[in-house]
């Protein structure tokens, strides 16, 4: 038999919040999502608003401070791209995610695109200092409005609504998403641009598309396959199918 280096399957994952509210991140649009049940949550990650008045970020920093994100571990779906990952079969993992949940899962830092940021950083606006968002955090109780020592505002490394993604994440994903023979979309609702479109992007290059999600999304009839079961039993079920194939 031939021997092969490498496996001749390559899979790239695109996950949303789907993906964590296993693990106690509630999602944003679904049905007992943030925004869903608290519509003003969203105003406070609007970049304009934010970067303009000091009653929105005081709102959104005491968010940031009670967020679950902070004591959240991940499931069996971040493990199960792991799993993935060290059968060789990985090519990336698109996260629009921000709870770094993947890379405490033990995905490759350099395998995770954090195509909406990240929470773990926050960086002032005006000269770039980054520092530990935990750091920042510490400061809330006598400091509610946190600023740079420059007297720049600070902002948490999240994409907020009005920012552009980071240019290099873009490229990254655009050519995992080209490179993939199957694309797995866990999580996700495929309605924020320019991430949904690399579904259809897959798709044009030759990959299978598997969507994974309990709602339907607007790229399911692209689809190979679409599983609605829950995501922490569906995902490790469909990696352990994969592997199946490769073995």
């Amino acid at each position: 038999m031939p021997h092969h280096d490498h496996p001749s399957l390559t899979v790239t994952a695109l996950t949303g919040a789907g993906i964590s509210t296993g693990s106690g991140i509630p999602d944003f649009r679904g049905p007992q999502g943030t925004w869903t049940l608290h519509p003003e949550q969203a105003a406070l990650l609007e970049i304009r608003p934010y970067m303009a008045d000091a009653d929105v970020r005081r709102r959104g920093w005491a968010a940031w401070a009670d967020s679950p994100v902070w004591h959240a571990q991940p499931g069996p779906a971040h493990h199960a791209l792991v799993a993935l990952e060290e059968a060789g079969a990985l090519g990336a993992v698109l996260t629009q995610n921000f709870d770094g949940l993947h890379q405490r899962a033990g995905s490759a830092a350099d395998r995770v695109v954090e195509l909406h940021g990240t929470l773990a950083t926050t960086s002032c606006q005006r000269c770039g200092t980054r520092l530990p968002t935990a750091e920042v955090l510490t400061r809330l109780p006598h400091d509610p409005d946190p600023h740079c020592p420059c007297g720049g505002v600070l902002k948490p490394d999240v994409v907020y609504f009005g920012e552009r993604l980071d240019d290099r994440a873009v490229e990254r994903a655009v050519a995992a998403v080209t490179d993939a023979d199957v694309l797995i979309a866990v999580g996700t609702t495929l309605t924020v641009q320019p991430v949904a479109s690399l579904a259809a992007l897959a798709v044009e290059h030759g990959a299978r598309l598997v969507v994974v999600n309990a709602d339907p999304t607007p790229y399911d009839r692209l689809a190979e396959e679409i599983v609605r079961e829950p995501i922490e039993q569906a995902l490790p079920a469909l990696v352990a199918r994969l592997l199946d194939e490769l073995a």
